[in-house]
This record gives C-alpha cells, sequence and structure tokens, in this order.
C-alpha cells in the first residue's frame, strides 16, 4: 500500500512538473509571439507619407511606366534617362533647335536610304529593308484619355479653390504657385522638365527603399506643421471677419 501512495503522488508531481513547463513554453511562445509580430505591428503603426494605402509601384500608376521610374529594369531605366539627358544637352546646352534637329536627322536618313536602295545593284547587295512604322491606336487613345482625365482634375481642383469654400487649399495652391513662378524665372521650360525626369527617376527609387525612415520622419514633420498652422489659425486667420454668409450658416 506505502509503495501505491509513493507511485500517486510522483504521477502527481510529474503531472504538476509538466503542467508548469506546459504554461512556460506556451507563455515563452507567446511571448515568442508578441515579439515576431511587434515590428508588423510598429510599421502598421507609421502613417504613410501623405496618407498612402498602396504600394509605391500602384501610386506611380503601374505598368512600364512605374517599372522605369523604379528602376525595375536597370538597362531600360538607364536608357530613357540617358536618352533625356542628351536631349537635354543637345538643345540647353549646345543650343540645338528642336525643328533644325529633326530636319537634319531626316537629311541623313532619307539621304543614306536612297543612295543604299540605289547603289545595292552595283554592289551586288540585297537592299535596305525599311519597315512599315505605324503608330498603334490603342495606347494612343488610352494616353489621351489619362491626359483628359487628369487636365479635368486639375481643372475641377482650380475651381473649387476659386469659389472660396477651401482657405487651407487656397493656400497651398497660391505658395505652390509662387514657388513654381520663382523656379521659372531661375531657369527655363526644358530645364524645368528635364529636372522633374531626374527627380521621378530618383525619389522615388530611394523612398521604397528607405519608406519606413521616410514615413517616420514625414510623420513628425507633418506633426510640427499642424501645430504652427493652429499657432498661425489662431493668431492670424482667426481674426480675419468672415462674411454674413459664414455667419448665417454656423446659426
Amino acid at each position: 500500500m506505502a509503495e501505491h501512495h509513493e507511485k500517486k503522488e510522483e504521477s502527481l508531481l510529474d503531472k504538476i512538473a509538466d503542467k508548469i513547463h506546459g504554461g512556460d513554453g506556451s507563455s515563452s511562445s507567446s511571448s515568442d509571439s508578441d515579439h515576431d509580430a511587434s515590428p508588423s505591428s510598429m510599421k502598421s503603426k507609421i502613417k504613410r507619407l501623405f496618407g498612402r494605402e498602396q504600394p509605391v509601384h500602384k501610386v506611380l500608376g503601374g505598368g512600364k511606366p512605374a517599372d522605369v521610374f523604379l528602376w525595375r529594369n536597370k538597362k531600360i531605366s538607364g536608357g530613357v534617362l540617358g536618352g533625356a539627358t542628351a536631349a537635354w544637352v543637345l538643345f540647353e546646352l549646345l543650343e540645338y533647335h528642336l525643328l533644325t534637329l529633326v530636319c537634319h536627322a531626316l537629311i541623313l536618313a532619307l539621304a543614306v536610304l536612297f543612295l543604299w536602295s540605289n547603289a545595292s545593284a552595283f554592289i551586288n547587295k540585297t537592299p535596305p529593308r525599311i519597315p512599315q512604322v505605324h503608330l498603334p491606336e490603342d495606347p494612343v487613345l488610352q494616353f489621351a484619355a489619362a491626359l483628359r482625365n487628369e487636365i479635368n482634375r486639375g481643372l475641377a481642383t482650380l475651381r473649387e479653390v476659386a469659389s472660396g469654400r477651401d482657405l487651407k487649399k487656397f493656400l497651398a495652391i497660391i505658395a505652390g504657385l509662387w514657388v513654381l513662378s520663382i523656379v521659372g524665372s531661375w531657369c527655363n521650360f526644358l530645364t524645368l522638365f528635364y529636372i522633374v525626369f531626374v527627380l521621378l527617376h530618383t525619389v522615388p527609387v530611394f523612398y521604397e527603399k528607405y519608406e519606413d525612415k521616410v514615413d517616420a520622419l514625414g510623420e513628425k514633420a507633418w506633426i510640427e506643421i499642424k501645430k504652427q498652422w493652429a499657432v498661425f489659425d489662431a493668431k492670424v486667420l482667426s481674426k480675419i471677419p468672415k462674411g454674413p454668409l459664414k455667419d448665417k450658416k454656423k446659426a
């Protein structure tokens, strides 16, 4: 009987020990899971720049243009940027005119092809195969439709601002146009276009690489801007007399 009692005690002790170790394992696993989930939770807490909810690739429109801007294919992106740089050097630094360049290129191409086609019979070589080049209809229509939508959106925004409904948007657009006018006085349209083109090939890929750090800094900067705007609103905007229509609406 004594031996049977001792065996029961041992079995109870073993069960208690198993439960303790099981609880420790579950607690350790839960702590590990909490530890693993902490980076993702921290990332979810970070507010994306400009309230962005989609990846950078989708924000840029997706497709091949986004692939070029994000350097998915380094050869294509480098070729596009190199071509834009060569065009800027020709037209800005060498002061070449677009019409002159197009005419000289066509003269050279037509002269070479014409002489080659006529000389092929004398030198016993096949004449050049000149491909038939035509613009496809669908991409042109898609580009025109997208451009029309953007122009209509810009016109709608300007109309909304001009109607006096949103003071913040009005001040933001006025400040942006003022900065753009200053930048336009520093350089011509071609140089400005080239600068924007280079920024499109550098800023998005840099932002995609250091996304979390930039978003954290942007959140801090946005909080500081809100504080300064609140001070400006309290000291300046709140003292501007409001019209009778706005007073009636509030009443």
